[in-house]
Order: structure tokens, then C-alpha cells, then sequence
């Protein structure tokens, strides 16, 4: 740690009764982005965010428009020479539902020990208060950030970010940097240091099967026709061999095989396979020649989210169904085209159709591509140098198994590479009842982002498009 970062550092610890109480009233807000009631709320969040960025100071205060929610803007400029970081979270949430479900109401913050329950608490505006707070800061402490900053508050990230890209082309030249730092995208473990270096893409497929022109008696007909349920499940039946490999022909095109490094990493994470297991009641099933670690972070996977159709009201009607549908996403990895590979899985469902049935495609999202950062990328070497304390352990590089559109997004659009520098962990129940966020994670994640924004500010901005 250089002197200059002890007056922030300082200043953030003695504000951290300060900082917890704005991020409870930013959670009091119920801004809940896929649900139209929830828009006077929306508007609420946006008008909080921009009022307090113009008070510490940010100049082009400004709401960017995309079409759909719009994002908060917000910068400063005043570091010539140095690197423009793109600062990325969102103000949006997931819907509270079940509501009954929840042991403290959902929208008022509500402490227990270290951990703040509320909606949106740990995804992501815990993480998103931290970023900020440590601009705030620099500010009032050094009059002055070691880079240049321009904060991006998205408010369609959990709608599936639906305007994004038009957005970003709206505004391409006010929203150009030279990277992304994003308060999205956690820790993966609360002992452990990790860096998040990439993070496996996606597509998602809907399908309807079928089988005749209305619904059946089974007293009639039962035994004589097709039944689109058992046609459909039979078909899905044919994606994966008995092993959970992948039987789509072309489904692994492209898919570039990890790398020892990437191995090695994730030999080295502590996973407790049989506790992780344990936790959701499943069993080990997959890819052989894998381990259940890499599977879930390395490789592709093809799944079965919802098969529907018939009669799932109470008691009982006969009837044969006519009609079935189901809905698929499939995880890809470095090399795949997202496009191409929900491609291969249409196709293999249109060649296995029985005959007499019909196949229509619902809905097909060709998503995005799987994301990875560089070892020797600023962004990763920063967040080495931050995480890496002398007697503590080295930190591992580790990609998730889930996707985060937003990285790809900023890579297709601006040219821009995203590290991911959240401080939630995994088990704070993100998207489900009981959503909590650990007060311990916003003295630690200021104190990280003090010290990577630091970091960053020693490389040229060259550094960051170097291939």
C-alpha cells in the first residue's frame, strides 16, 4: 500500500456506518425491472443514483436511453494520460416472489448479525454501493481518482439486458474506456482468493412438439395415437448419452479444450465435491474424463430448463395431449459460436422427430459468446496484486459456470475487456427468497477497490488493448 491511499482508506472505514445506511435506502427502493408495476419505483432508484453522483462531484450526470430502462451515467475525467475505466453495476432487481417465503419483508433491509437481508442486496447493489464509495473517497480525500472514471448503472441486467447493445451505440463515444470494471460477478469463495478471468456463454432454445390437431380422449384413444408428452420427453431423451455426454452432432465445434493453467486452477480451488452435492440432495453426472468442478466451468453443457403440456390441474382428466413444449439453454465455451451451437441442437431435434409429428420453434436466442481474460492482462494483474497478501495464499484464477452478457457485450461493442469485481459470495441466496448481502464484504471490497483503481492507474492505456 502507497501512503497517498491511507487518507481514503481511512476515510472509508470511519464511513462505514455512513455507507451502510445509504446502501439500506437505496435497498428500500423496490426496483424491480421485469415487472411494469414496479416503473414509478425505477424512475425512484435513477433519480437516487444521479442525485448523489452530482453531489460527490461527477460531472455529465446524465441518463443514457437505450429504448428500454434507461442506465445512469456518471464521470470524471481529470486524470490525463492515465486509463478510463468503465465502471459497471445495476440498479435493477429480481422480483421478490415467493413473498411468503421470506422471513424479513423483501424491500425493508433488515440486519442480522453481519448479514443485510433485502432484495437486490447482494445482486448487486451491496457490490455497486462498494464501487462507488471508493470513488466517492478518492474524491473527498485526494480531490483527484488515479484513472479516469465513467460509472455505468444498467437497469435491464436482470431482464436479460434487452437493450444494451443499442444503447452503447447511442452513446459509443461518451461510454468509450479503455477497460471495464464491474461490481457484478462475485467472489467464489469467502476463503480463498479468487480472480474471475472468463465465464462460459450461452443460447437458449423453446420448442413445440406436435401430435395432433386437438387433445384426446385416453379412454378413446389411449393406446392407439401418439402422446406429445412421451414424444417430447423422448426426444430430449435423445440430447445426452447415458453417460451426461452430449449427443448433438456438431454440439462441440469449435469448443477449444482447457488449458493446463486452467486445470491446474481448478484442481486448486477448495471444493468439497461430495458437500456441494449434498447441499441440493444431487448426484455426480456429466461429461466423463471431467471432474465435476471442470464440468460446471470448463466445459459446455446442454440442459432441459421446463417440459410442459396435457392436464397439471387437481384431480384427474384423460386426455391424451396434443400438444407439448419444452425450453433448453446450452453453456459454451471459448471457440464456440453460440449461434452455431443452438443451431446443432435444433437440428438434432428436427432429425429425431418421430414421424406424424410436428416441430415448431417457440422462441431461439442466439445469446453470447463465452468471455475469457488473459493472464498477463492489466486487469488481471491488478486484481493479482490487490488479492495477494505476503502470508496469504496465492489467488486462483477461476471462470464461472454461469453467463454474464454484459462482458461479451462491451467486447463486441466497444473493443473493451471486463473484470468482474463483485464482493457477494455464492451462498447469499441471489434471485431467491431470504437475498442477503454481508456487511464484512463492503470493508473488504473497499479496501480491494481502492487499492485495484491504484493498480490500474500505473499502466498506460496502451496496456489494455495490447494483443
Amino acid at each position: 500500500m502507497t501512503h497517498t491511499l491511507e487518507p481514503v482508506l481511512d476515510h472509508l472505514a470511519s464511513r462505514q456506518p455512513q455507507i451502510e445506511a445509504w446502501l439500506k435506502t437505496f435497498l428500500r427502493i423496490p426496483s424491480v425491472s421485469a415487472d411494469p408495476a414496479y416503473a414509478s419505483a425505477m424512475g425512484d432508484a435513477r433519480r437516487f443514483l444521479c442525485e448523489r453522483l452530482r453531489a460527490e462531484g461527477l460531472q455529465q450526470v446524465q441518463l443514457l436511453d437505450g429504448g428500454g430502462e434507461p442506465a445512469v451515467y456518471g464521470e470524471w475525467m481529470g486524470a490525463p494520460g492515465r486509463p478510463t475505466l468503465l465502471i459497471y453495476g445495476h440498479y435493477d432487481v429480481q422480483p421478490a416472489d415467493p413473498v411468503e417465503l421470506w422471513r424479513t419483508p423483501p424491500f425493508e433491509p433488515t440486519q442480522v448479525g453481519d448479514r443485510l437481508y433485502a432484495r437486490g442486496a447482494s445482486d448487486v447493489k451491496g457490490s455497486t454501493t462498494v464501487a462507488l464509495e471508493v470513488v466517492f473517497a478518492y474524491l473527498a480525500t485526494l480531490r483527484a481518482c488515479p484513472v479516469n472514471i465513467k460509472v455505468f448503472i444498467e437497469g435491464e441486467e436482470e431482464t436479460g439486458s434487452p437493450t444494451l447493445r443499442p444503447l452503447i451505440e447511442r452513446y459509443r463515444d461518451l461510454l468509450s474506456a479503455d477497460a471495464v470494471l464491474s461490481a457484478d460477478g462475485g467472489r467464489a469463495s469467502a476463503t480463498t482468493p479468487t480472480i474471475n478471468t472468463g465465464a462460459r456463454g450461452h443460447a437458449a432454445l423453446e420448442i413445440k412438439l406436435r401430435t395432433a390437431s386437438k387433445d384426446l380422449h385416453s379412454g378413446r384413444y389411449g393406446g392407439g395415437v401418439r402422446n406429445a408428452l412421451h414424444e417430447m420427453a423422448a426426444l430430449l431423451a435423445t440430447l445426452h448419452g447415458e453417460d451426461g455426454s452430449v449427443a448433438v452432432a456438431g454440439f462441440h465445434t469449435g469448443a477449444e479444450a482447457p488449458t493446463p493453467r486452467q486445470r491446474q486452477d481448478t484442481a486448486a480451488f477448495p471444493y468439497d465435491e461430495a458437500a456441494f452435492f449434498t447441499e441440493v440432495g444431487g448426484v455426480s453426472h456429466g461429461e466423463p474424463g471431467y471432474t465435476p468442478r471442470e464440468r460446471i466451468t470448463l466445459r459446455p453443457a446442454l440442459d432441459v430448463n421446463g417440459m410442459w403440456g396435457g392436464y397439471s390441474g387437481a384431480g384427474t382428466k384423460t386426455i391424451i395431449p396434443c400438444e407439448a413444449q419444452a425450453k433448453l439453454t446450452v453453456r459454451i465455451v471459448e471457440g464456440q459460436d453460440p449461434a452455431q451451437v443452438i443451431q446443432a441442437v435444433l437440428a438434432h431435434l428436427q432429425a429425431h422427430c418421430p414421424p406424424g409429428c410436428g416441430l415448431d420453434v417457440v422462441a431461439m436466442n442466439a445469446g453470447s459468446p463465452a468471455a475469457t481474460l488473459a493472464a498477463e492482462h492489466p486487469l488481471v494483474m491488478a486484481a493479482q496484486a490487490v488479492l495477494q497478501t505476503p502470508a496469504g495464499p496465492t489467488p486462483i484464477h477461476v471462470r464461472l459456470g454461469a453467463s454474464v452478457p454484459i462482458t461479451s457485450v462491451f467486447k463486441e461493442t466497444l473493443g473493451i475487456d471486463t473484470l468482474m469485481f463483485g464482493f457477494n459470495l455464492p451462498d447469499e441466496d441471489v434471485h431467491a427468497p431470504n437475498e442477503f448481502f454481508r456487511l464484512s464484504s463492503i470493508r473488504q471490497g473497499v479496501a480491494a477497490w481502492t487499492r485495484i483503481l491504484d493498480e490500474l492507474g500505473r499502466f498506460k492505456p496502451a496496456a489494455f488493448h495490447a494483443r
